[in-house]
C-alpha cells in the first residue's frame, strides 16, 4: 500500500512539473502581441477622443493586471463570454425599428479566443504583469461585512448604477445594457480597481460615460462590497 501511495504521488508530481513545463514553453507576452493586440489596446493611453472611442474594438488591457484576478482570466480566456450585452461601443451596434433604437444581438460576438489551459495560464500571467502602478491597493478587505440591504438600496435606488449595468439579486436580474454585467463582478474584478474605477471612472477612461459622482469613502468602500461579493 505504500508503494502504491508512493507511486502515485511520484505520478501526480511528474504530471504537475509536465504541465508547469508545457505553461513556462509557451509565450503568453507573444500570444497578447499577435493576438490580443488586432483588438484590444495593450500599450495605453485609453483614447482621449470621441472618434478614438467608436473605433474602440474591445477594453484596454493595458492596465489588465489591476483590473482582473488571474483565476478568473485562465477560465475565460479558455471559454469567453459575452460581458458587455451592448458591446465594447455600443454606437456601433444599434438598428431602427419602428423608430426605436436597440441594440442588434446579432452584431455582438463573444472573443473569439479559445485558449488551451496552457496558453490560457501563460497569457493571463503576462497580462497579470500589465499594472497601473498609481492605483491604491488594500483600500478595501474583501472580507469585511457590510449590510447587504445598504448596499443593495445605494446600487439600485440612490445611484444610476443599474441604468448600465445587469446586477442580479437572487433569481431578480435588473439593469442596463450600455455597461460591463456586474452579476459575476467578484469573480472577475480586482477590488481596489473597482473602488478605483467608482472614485474615478474618468482616469482609467477619458471618455468614458460612467459619471464620476462625489461620495465619501464608506459609500465607496459599500459599493465595492457588494460588487465583489457577485459571483
Amino acid at each position: 500500500m505504500r508503494y502504491l501511495f508512493l507511486a502515485a504521488m511520484a505520478a501526480s508530481l511528474l504530471l504537475l512539473l509536465a504541465r508547469q513545463n508545457t505553461a513556462s514553453a509557451i509565450d503568453g507576452k507573444a500570444i497578447v502581441e499577435s493576438e490580443c493586440a488586432s483588438c484590444h489596446n495593450i500599450t495605453g493611453p485609453a483614447p482621449t477622443t470621441v472618434d478614438g472611442v467608436i473605433r474602440r474594438k474591445a477594453p484596454d488591457l493595458f492596465y489588465a493586471g489591476s483590473k482582473f484576478k488571474r483565476d478568473w482570466l485562465v477560465a475565460w480566456l479558455q471559454n469567453p463570454t459575452i460581458i458587455r450585452r451592448a458591446g465594447t461601443m455600443l454606437l456601433n451596434h444599434i438598428v431602427v425599428e419602428d423608430g426605436k433604437d436597440r441594440i442588434n444581438p446579432d452584431t455582438i460576438k463573444p472573443c473569439a479566443a479559445k485558449l488551451s489551459q496552457e496558453a490560457a495560464q501563460a497569457v493571463a500571467d503576462h497580462l497579470m504583469t500589465l499594472k497601473d502602478d498609481t492605483m491604491k491597493t488594500g483600500v478595501v478587505d474583501p472580507a469585511m461585512k457590510f449590510s447587504q440591504s445598504k448596499a443593495r438600496l445605494l446600487i439600485t435606488k440612490q445611484l444610476p448604477c443599474s441604468g448600465c449595468h445587469q446586477l442580479q439579486f437572487g433569481k431578480r436580474i435588473i439593469g442596463g445594457v450600455s455597461g460591463p454585467i456586474l452579476t459575476e463582478a467578484g469573480q472577475r474584478l480586482n477590488p481596489d480597481w473597482i473602488y478605483s474605477r467608482i472614485e474615478n471612472p474618468q482616469y482609467w477612461d477619458p471618455k468614458t460615460w460612467m459619471p464620476k459622482i462625489g461620495m465619501s469613502h464608506e459609500k465607496r468602500e459599500l459599493l465595492t462590497l457588494l460588487i465583489s461579493s457577485m459571483n
